[in-house]
């Protein structure tokens, strides 16, 4: 059986409520062109759930910002599947900056673990 990379169906943040209820809470990481919006603390067990997102400011090109999107979801899901991901929060939200678009892998890995340490 062929699996896909991709995260897991319970680990993405999808809604547009979903969204705007962890920009609410105001709390906000930055790390090496990369910003974390951390929604509220958790009290049940179901696992956080991840959104990405790379504006139209960044770059006009949707292949530039989907190549940009792909590294940082990469990058987390690596970490979930290791286990050192924060199970402390309901929902992430990874934004990117500019800074972001010829940087390789291992930079922007870097960049999101730093953040998850800060968590």
């Amino acid at each position: 059986m062929y699996y896909f990379n991709m995260l897991q169906k319970e680990n993405r943040l999808k809604k547009r409520s979903a969204f705007a209820a962890t920009y609410r809470t105001g709390k906000t990481f930055h790390s090496m062109g990369v910003t974390v919006f951390v929604g509220k603390e958790k009290k049940n067990e179901s696992p956080t759930r991840v959104g990405f997102v790379v504006s139209k400011k960044i770059h006009k090109r949707a292949v530039k910002r989907n190549r940009i999107k792909r590294l940082m979801r990469e990058s987390c899901r690596l970490l979930i599947k290791d286990g050192a991901f924060s199970d402390k929060y309901i929902s992430l939200i990874f934004v990117a900056s500019s800074k972001l678009l010829n940087k390789n892998f291992k930079e922007v890995d870097t960049a999101i673990k730093n953040l998850v340490a800060k968590l």
